[in-house]
């Protein structure tokens, strides 16, 4: 196998996931269970959660949904103890066995340790085998597992040092919550490509969780975005705040905005809603539809986008589709055979609504176009005399590595096809997309890093850092110029610490 086949196969493995984790509260288990609940749109494959039981950890884990892994009561009361951290995993392509749900939990000679991770480590297939070749055994086909052996080969002397000194050998974007007897770690990466949030209890437990929801559904109040290069360290003697690097950026995952996050969060400042509805605002400004009867967004992530356009076009904004709330969402389908059959089981058109109506069809992106067309042949079906579709985003001409599943570049429909191709391939009537600066202007992100704080390279190419393991299969676009990579600051080995919060004290971020 060739090191460029190498890094497309590893591709299967990115995860878009969500973590949600609390430190000292009774029944941990049951609470982390409904704040997983709160992010089950991050990841529909497996899910698990790991307690700590005075000082021994007790795994949970299997493969579907929340309710299907914990359809059983028993599982969930026989997570004793008052902490725990959980997780629920993005279905990708050709990972799909029980040894990839996380949190992984391992027991070694003198500690255990669980983990559960979101995000992409793009230097992933060079550690595993440096790891394998000096003798690691892995259990799972997952790069999340490599840290945990890096933990464990780490010479320092206290858990903090390990984790820190390994996470300063990864590269890409991460999220990491980590479970010990003695506390609970959290780390996010130098880029700060993925979102992460702490909040507090009533109680005054710290809660650490992927968005802002799950602090919402579990009655945590919102404390602060965790931000790059910072590893925080809870346990009974509060929170205390590190930076294992002082070389960091933020360039948050633009998709989150876009597609992934719920809308009832809020990631740097900035509401989800909020952004989509200024993204559809601009839309109708740079892409107007003369003489059209009415907006329709496509459910769920599109409505915040309609109702954007449909105010700013002055137009109706119609319920022209109506979405089964009990399909998961077709992006996260882990192959496109799947993707396809979920669209006709997903979605129904109201035919009294667009039947006769030049519609303009506002959806949040076109990654492969499949979906797109379905939708745009069920509307004209349904009787739409046109249908004008409006794209709350730029176009995708480029793969993720940082951990969202747009595998390959041959995927990606606006890479491969000029804009009067992709309009006769979906069937639609006209199609356009927001711009770059439209899109970044929307978002309006506030933030003390240079830079607009967001990662953009799906639609400009231009990556936030090298993408290491996987650089051949874009090294073609690299050598066009089409793709470029800001370098990796170089890390250092020194564990800095801001400070501490007990819970005594509350929270006030510095």
């Amino acid at each position: 196998m060739t090191k460029l086949q190498a890094a497309t196969d590893v591709r299967g493995l990115n995860e878009e996931c969500g973590l949600f984790g609390v430190w000292g509260l009774p029944d941990a288990a049951q609470t982390t269970f409904y704040g997983m609940h709160a992010l089950q749109h991050r990841g529909q494959e497996g899910a698990g959660i790991v307690s700590n039981d005075h000082g021994h950890l007790w795994q949970r884990r299997g493969l579907g949904l929340l309710s299907d892994v914990f359809r059983d009561p028993e599982k969930i009361e026989s997570l004793k103890g008052t902490s725990a951290i959980g997780h629920v995993r993005y279905a990708t392509a050709g990972t799909h066995g029980i040894e990839n749900i996380q949190p992984y939990l391992v027991h070694f000679n003198d500690y255990q340790i669980a983990l559960a991770h979101n995000g992409n480590i793009t230097n992933a297939l060079t550690l595993r085998k440096q790891l394998e070749d000096s003798g690691s055994i892995f259990q799972s086909s997952s790069d999340s597992e490599i840290l945990l052996h890096l933990i464990r080969r780490s010479h320092k002397s206290t858990m903090k040092e390990k984790i820190a000194e390994s996470l300063l050998k990864l590269r890409g974007g991460f999220a990491f919550l980590l479970l010990t007897p003695d506390g609970m770690y959290a780390a996010l990466d130098p880029h700060g490509f993925r979102p992460f949030c702490v909040g507090r209890l009533p109680g005054g437990q710290y809660v650490v969780a992927s968005e802002t929801a799950a602090l919402t559904m579990t009655g945590a109040e919102f404390l602060f975005d965790i931000q790059p290069g910072e590893l925080l360290t809870i346990n009974d003697q509060g929170l205390q705040i590190d930076h294992y690097t002082q070389h960091v950026s933020l360039n948050i995952d633009v998709m989150e905005y876009i597609y992934f996050a719920r809308p009832d969060s809020t990631i740097y400042g900035v509401n989800v809603h909020m952004a989509r509805k200024h993204m559809g605002r601009r839309l109708a400004i740079e892409q107007p539809v003369p003489n059209a009867d009415m907006v329709v967004g496509v459910p769920n992530s599109s409505l915040s986008a309609a109702q954007g356009y449909a105010e700013e076009a002055g137009l109706p904004n119609e319920m022209g589709l109506v979405k089964n709330q009990y399909i998961a969402r077709t992006f996260i389908q882990p192959n496109q055979d799947r993707r396809e059959r979920a669209v006709r089981m997903k979605l129904s058109p109201v035919k009294e609504v667009v039947a006769g109506k030049s519609i303009v069809l506002i959806d949040d992106s076109i990654v492969r176009g499949t979906t797109s067309m379905y939708i745009i042949q069920m509307l004209k079906d349904a009787g739409a005399r046109e249908v004008h579709v409006r794209i709350a985003s730029p176009a995708f001409k480029y793969p993720s590595f940082y951990g969202v599943d747009m595998q390959t570049t041959d995927e990606l429909l606006a890479a491969n096809h000029t804009l009067a191709e992709m309009t006769e391939m979906i069937h639609a009537d006209s199609l356009a997309f927001l711009s770059v600066e439209g899109l970044v202007d929307s978002i309006n992100l506030k933030t003390p890093y240079p830079g607009n704080g967001l990662t953009t390279a799906y639609f400009d190419g231009h990556y936030p850092s090298p993408i290491y393991d996987y650089a051949p299969s874009l090294q073609a676009k690299a050598d066009a110029g089409l793709v470029v990579f800001d370098p990796e600051p170089a890390a250092e080995s020194v564990l800095t610490s801001n400070m501490i919060i007990s819970k005594q004290e509350g929270a006030v971020y510095e």
